[in-house]
């Protein structure tokens, strides 16, 4: 299991590709990989959006998304997960999060990665301020 937070561009396909080769425990061992791929959108509310800064506590976040995946590794017995998240400055088109989850079917693989997306969502502490015409504001957190 990784987490990984970055202010850097992401590229997720770049992610999912070197974290599947590093890993040679599961080689042979999956029959699915479910790839989820989070990005910013140029509109919020029926407001066009600029740009986006997204804040954190580092070392709170990435506890959290780790407890979120040993969550989701314990309910369906997936062999590995990855989840890359961006914070910083995001301009709409750009990728904000990556979730991947390799298991033996793709059930589990399904299953976990929804889970992910939606704990993190609801439980990582992430603030989002967004530019639009009107100005900056601060984004309440999406349930």
């Amino acid at each position: 299991m990784s987490v990984h937070l970055q202010e850097s561009a992401l590229d997720p396909w770049e992610w999912v590709q070197r974290h599947q080769a590093e890993h040679t425990a599961i080689q042979g061992k999956f029959g699915a990989t479910s790839v989820f791929v989070g990005t910013m959108r140029d509109f919020n509310q029926g407001q066009q959006v600029e740009a986006m800064t997204l804040e954190h506590y580092p070392a709170m976040t990435q506890k959290q998304l780790e407890t979120i995946c040993d969550e989701a590794r314990q309910q369906w017995g997936v062999l590995e997960l990855l989840v890359v998240h961006r914070y910083g400055a995001i301009k709409p088109n750009d990728p904000i999060v990556l979730v991947a989850v390799w298991s033996g079917h793709r059930e589990q693989a399904f299953k976990a990665c929804r889970y992910v997306i939606d704990a993190l969502k609801t439980r990582a502490p992430f603030w989002k301020q967004e530019q639009t015409s009107d100005g900056r504001h601060w984004v309440e957190q999406e349930g």
